[in-house]
């Protein structure tokens, strides 16, 4: 889908001010609130926009620990390996992957104890053989979306 200029405005101001009135939007962008709402309504459509919820800090639920779990696992098993990390509350993310493992998990944990018995968890799954974890030691840059958005903006010009 292209992404006009006026497109790309709206997902900015969604971003850097979540909690504002479609109203109030259209009021900070000098468009009709019926042109913004079908804006937002195409973009949704579309699958530009994915959510409307709140942002949550694991760290501030008590789990500070972030991990990224590599998962090699048995040929054939990747569906049912999957299905069983959905069922483990600190797995915040779970991808099949290219390259050195089948299944990439991000995980949070409470200390390093916690995230012990998670790996030994993990391993245990049938159909796992093995686990390589790397723990994250500070966030260098924060899940963002907004310069991607911009960047994508500018190549397709104004609209």
């Amino acid at each position: 889908m292209a992404v006009d200029a006026l497109d790309t405005r709206i997902l900015r101001l969604l971003i850097e001010q979540p909690r504002t009135s479609v109203r109030e939007y259209a009021r900070i962008l000098g468009v009709a609130r019926g042109t913004l709402q079908a804006r937002m309504d195409r973009l949704e459509r579309a699958g530009v926009i994915t959510g409307t919820g709140p942002a949550l800090s694991p760290a501030a639920l008590g789990h500070p620990v972030l991990a990224f779990v590599h998962l090699e696992v048995t040929q054939g098993h990747l569906d049912e390996v999957g299905d069983a990390l959905a069922a483990v509350p600190e797995i915040i993310e779970a991808f099949s992957t290219t390259g050195g493992g089948d299944l990439l998990t991000r995980v949070v944990a409470r200390d390093n104890g916690h995230l012990e018995d998670l790996i030994q968890r993990l391993i245990q799954l049938p159909g796992v053989v093995r686990t390589r974890t790397e723990v994250a030691l500070r966030e260098r840059v924060a899940h963002r979306v907004l310069p991607l958005v911009e960047a994508v903006g500018r190549a397709t010009g104004p609209g």
